[in-house]
Protein backbone atom coordinates (compact mmCIF):
# COMPACT_ATOMS: atom_id res chain seq x y z
CA UNK A 1 0.00 0.00 0.00
CA UNK A 2 1.13 3.56 -0.51
CA UNK A 3 0.95 6.61 1.71
CA UNK A 4 -1.10 9.72 0.92
CA UNK A 5 0.94 12.83 1.57
CA UNK A 6 2.03 15.96 -0.31
CA UNK A 7 4.74 15.89 -2.92
CA UNK A 8 8.24 15.70 -1.31
CA UNK A 9 10.07 19.01 -1.56
CA UNK A 10 12.86 18.36 -4.02
CA UNK A 11 14.75 20.31 -6.63
CA UNK A 12 16.59 17.27 -7.89
CA UNK A 13 15.01 17.64 -11.31
CA UNK A 14 17.27 20.50 -12.27
CA UNK A 15 19.62 18.00 -13.90
CA UNK A 16 19.27 16.98 -17.58
CA UNK A 17 16.42 14.64 -18.46
CA UNK A 18 17.29 11.17 -17.27
CA UNK A 19 17.11 8.29 -19.69
CA UNK A 20 15.19 5.11 -19.00
CA UNK A 21 17.18 2.25 -17.55
CA UNK A 22 15.18 -0.17 -19.72
CA UNK A 23 13.42 -1.65 -16.69
CA UNK A 24 10.07 -3.32 -17.47
CA UNK A 25 7.85 -0.63 -16.04
CA UNK A 26 5.15 1.61 -17.41
CA UNK A 27 4.19 5.21 -16.75
CA UNK A 28 1.96 7.88 -18.27
CA UNK A 29 2.67 9.79 -21.45
CA UNK A 30 5.33 12.48 -21.87
CA UNK A 31 3.22 15.43 -20.74
CA UNK A 32 0.35 16.51 -18.47
CA UNK A 33 -1.82 19.51 -19.33
CA UNK A 34 -3.71 21.24 -16.51
CA UNK A 35 -6.70 23.48 -17.26
CA UNK A 36 -7.32 26.49 -15.04
CA UNK A 37 -11.06 26.31 -15.79
CA UNK A 38 -11.60 22.73 -14.57
CA UNK A 39 -14.65 22.71 -12.29
CA UNK A 40 -13.04 20.43 -9.72
CA UNK A 41 -9.72 22.29 -9.91
CA UNK A 42 -6.77 21.68 -12.23
CA UNK A 43 -5.79 18.04 -11.74
CA UNK A 44 -4.45 15.04 -13.63
CA UNK A 45 -4.61 11.31 -12.99
CA UNK A 46 -1.43 9.36 -13.76
CA UNK A 47 -1.33 5.56 -13.70
CA UNK A 48 1.90 3.76 -12.79
CA UNK A 49 2.27 0.13 -13.89
CA UNK A 50 4.47 -2.61 -12.46
CA UNK A 51 4.56 -5.60 -14.82
CA UNK A 52 7.38 -7.30 -12.89
CA UNK A 53 7.07 -10.16 -10.42
CA UNK A 54 8.34 -8.18 -7.41
CA UNK A 55 7.05 -5.13 -5.57
CA UNK A 56 8.71 -1.83 -6.49
CA UNK A 57 9.02 1.37 -4.50
CA UNK A 58 8.12 4.62 -6.26
CA UNK A 59 8.67 8.32 -5.63
CA UNK A 60 7.26 11.38 -7.39
CA UNK A 61 9.56 14.43 -7.47
CA UNK A 62 8.75 17.88 -8.81
CA UNK A 63 10.65 20.97 -9.97
CA UNK A 64 7.96 23.26 -8.47
CA UNK A 65 6.60 21.49 -5.38
CA UNK A 66 4.87 24.63 -4.06
CA UNK A 67 2.53 24.67 -7.08
CA UNK A 68 1.34 21.05 -6.85
CA UNK A 69 -0.08 18.53 -4.43
CA UNK A 70 0.59 14.88 -5.22
CA UNK A 71 -1.49 12.24 -3.49
CA UNK A 72 0.34 8.93 -3.07
CA UNK A 73 3.66 10.60 -3.84
CA UNK A 74 5.60 7.71 -2.28
CA UNK A 75 4.77 4.07 -1.81
CA UNK A 76 4.92 0.63 -3.34
CA UNK A 77 3.44 -0.91 -6.45
CA UNK A 78 2.53 -4.56 -6.05
CA UNK A 79 3.71 -7.11 -8.62
CA UNK A 80 1.63 -7.29 -11.80
CA UNK A 81 -0.53 -4.33 -10.73
CA UNK A 82 -0.84 -0.57 -11.05
CA UNK A 83 -1.54 2.48 -8.91
CA UNK A 84 -3.21 5.81 -9.68
CA UNK A 85 -1.42 9.02 -8.73
CA UNK A 86 -3.49 12.21 -8.51
CA UNK A 87 -1.63 15.46 -9.18
CA UNK A 88 -3.42 18.72 -8.40
CA UNK A 89 -2.30 22.23 -9.34
CA UNK A 90 -2.87 24.39 -6.25
CA UNK A 91 -1.78 27.76 -7.71
CA UNK A 92 -3.75 28.32 -10.96
CA UNK A 93 -2.93 32.03 -11.27
CA UNK A 94 -2.21 33.96 -14.50
CA UNK A 95 1.52 34.22 -13.79
CA UNK A 96 1.73 30.40 -13.92
CA UNK A 97 -0.05 30.03 -17.27
CA UNK A 98 2.04 28.26 -19.94
CA UNK A 99 4.96 27.77 -17.53
CA UNK A 100 6.46 24.31 -18.02
CA UNK A 101 7.30 22.27 -14.92
CA UNK A 102 8.62 18.76 -14.64
CA UNK A 103 7.80 15.67 -12.59
CA UNK A 104 10.04 12.65 -12.20
CA UNK A 105 8.66 9.22 -11.34
CA UNK A 106 11.40 7.03 -9.89
CA UNK A 107 11.15 3.27 -9.32
CA UNK A 108 13.50 1.32 -7.10
CA UNK A 109 13.81 -2.05 -5.44
CA UNK A 110 12.38 -2.60 -1.97
CA UNK A 111 14.46 -1.60 1.03
CA UNK A 112 16.09 1.57 2.31
CA UNK A 113 19.03 1.24 -0.11
CA UNK A 114 16.99 -0.13 -2.99
CA UNK A 115 18.60 0.11 -6.41
CA UNK A 116 16.89 2.46 -8.85
CA UNK A 117 15.51 0.36 -11.68
CA UNK A 118 13.79 3.05 -13.73
CA UNK A 119 12.80 6.68 -13.90
CA UNK A 120 10.69 8.81 -16.18
CA UNK A 121 10.31 12.56 -16.57
CA UNK A 122 6.92 14.11 -17.31
CA UNK A 123 6.43 17.73 -18.31
CA UNK A 124 3.40 19.66 -17.08
CA UNK A 125 1.87 22.97 -18.10
CA UNK A 126 -1.09 25.04 -16.89
CA UNK A 127 -3.35 26.41 -19.61
CA UNK A 128 -5.40 29.59 -19.23
CA UNK A 129 -9.21 29.39 -19.06
CA UNK A 130 -11.03 29.28 -22.37
CA UNK A 131 -13.29 32.16 -21.25
CA UNK A 132 -11.29 34.17 -18.71
CA UNK A 133 -13.71 37.09 -18.42
CA UNK A 134 -16.64 34.86 -17.58
CA UNK A 135 -14.77 32.48 -15.29
CA UNK A 136 -12.86 35.10 -13.32
CA UNK A 137 -15.89 37.34 -12.87
CA UNK A 138 -14.33 40.37 -14.56
CA UNK A 139 -16.70 43.11 -15.76
CA UNK A 140 -17.49 43.67 -19.39
CA UNK A 141 -14.75 45.93 -20.83
CA UNK A 142 -17.35 47.93 -22.80
CA UNK A 143 -20.57 48.07 -20.75
CA UNK A 144 -23.64 49.37 -22.49
CA UNK A 145 -25.23 52.51 -21.03
CA UNK A 146 -28.34 51.72 -19.02
CA UNK A 147 -31.17 53.69 -17.46
CA UNK A 148 -30.51 55.96 -14.47
CA UNK A 149 -30.03 54.44 -11.04
CA UNK A 150 -33.27 53.57 -9.30
CA UNK A 151 -35.12 53.01 -12.59
CA UNK A 152 -35.16 49.27 -13.32
CA UNK A 153 -35.51 48.23 -16.95
CA UNK A 154 -39.04 47.38 -18.11
CA UNK A 155 -38.05 43.72 -18.61
CA UNK A 156 -36.83 43.40 -15.03
CA UNK A 157 -39.95 45.07 -13.69
CA UNK A 158 -42.14 42.74 -15.74
CA UNK A 159 -40.47 39.59 -14.40
CA UNK A 160 -40.63 40.88 -10.83
CA UNK A 161 -44.30 41.86 -10.86
CA UNK A 162 -45.76 39.06 -12.98
CA UNK A 163 -44.93 36.18 -10.56
CA UNK A 164 -46.41 38.16 -7.66
CA UNK A 165 -49.68 38.64 -9.52
CA UNK A 166 -49.80 34.96 -10.42
CA UNK A 167 -49.10 33.96 -6.82
CA UNK A 168 -51.84 36.24 -5.46
CA UNK A 169 -54.37 34.92 -7.99
CA UNK A 170 -53.45 31.29 -7.27
CA UNK A 171 -53.72 31.81 -3.51
CA UNK A 172 -57.13 33.47 -3.83
CA UNK A 173 -58.47 30.64 -5.98
CA UNK A 174 -57.12 28.05 -3.55
CA UNK A 175 -58.72 29.79 -0.56
CA UNK A 176 -62.00 30.18 -2.43
CA UNK A 177 -62.10 26.51 -3.42
CA UNK A 178 -61.27 25.41 0.12
CA UNK A 179 -64.03 27.63 1.50
CA UNK A 180 -66.60 26.21 -0.92
CA UNK A 181 -65.66 22.64 0.03
CA UNK A 182 -65.88 23.48 3.75
CA UNK A 183 -69.34 25.05 3.36
CA UNK A 184 -70.50 22.02 1.35
CA UNK A 185 -69.36 19.69 4.14
CA UNK A 186 -71.30 21.74 6.68
CA UNK A 187 -74.48 21.53 4.56
CA UNK A 188 -74.31 17.75 4.07
CA UNK A 189 -76.38 15.57 6.45
CA UNK A 190 -74.83 13.49 9.21
CA UNK A 191 -74.32 9.76 8.76
CA UNK A 192 -77.02 8.81 11.28
CA UNK A 193 -79.51 11.46 10.12
CA UNK A 194 -82.82 10.04 8.90
CA UNK A 195 -85.18 11.37 6.27
CA UNK A 196 -82.47 12.78 4.00
CA UNK A 197 -83.02 12.44 0.26
CA UNK A 198 -79.27 12.41 -0.45
CA UNK A 199 -77.53 9.05 -0.98
CA UNK A 200 -75.66 7.54 1.96
CA UNK A 201 -72.24 8.24 0.39
CA UNK A 202 -72.89 11.98 0.78
CA UNK A 203 -73.54 11.69 4.52
CA UNK A 204 -70.59 12.90 6.59
CA UNK A 205 -69.49 12.27 10.14
CA UNK A 206 -69.52 14.78 12.98
CA UNK A 207 -65.72 14.87 12.96
CA UNK A 208 -65.64 15.85 9.30
CA UNK A 209 -68.07 18.69 9.98
CA UNK A 210 -65.92 19.92 12.87
CA UNK A 211 -62.83 19.94 10.62
CA UNK A 212 -64.74 21.81 7.91
CA UNK A 213 -65.92 24.40 10.45
CA UNK A 214 -62.35 24.84 11.74
CA UNK A 215 -60.96 25.33 8.23
CA UNK A 216 -63.71 27.80 7.39
CA UNK A 217 -62.87 29.78 10.50
CA UNK A 218 -59.19 29.94 9.53
CA UNK A 219 -60.09 31.17 6.05
CA UNK A 220 -62.32 33.85 7.55
CA UNK A 221 -59.41 35.10 9.69
CA UNK A 222 -57.14 35.21 6.64
CA UNK A 223 -59.64 37.24 4.63
CA UNK A 224 -60.21 39.65 7.54
CA UNK A 225 -56.46 40.28 7.92
CA UNK A 226 -55.98 40.96 4.23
Amino acid sequence: GSDSRPCPLSSALGCPTAQSLHAPWGAPGPGAVFRADQRSGPRQLLTLYNPTGTALRFRVLCTAPAKYTVFDAEGYVKPQSCIDIVIRHVAPIPSHYDVQDRFRIELSEEGAEGRVVGRKDITSVLRAPAYPLELQGQPDPAPHPGPPAGTPPPTTRHFQEHPRQQLATSSFLLFLLTGIVSVAFLLLPLQDELGSQLPQVLHVSLGQKLVAAYVLGLLTMVFLRT
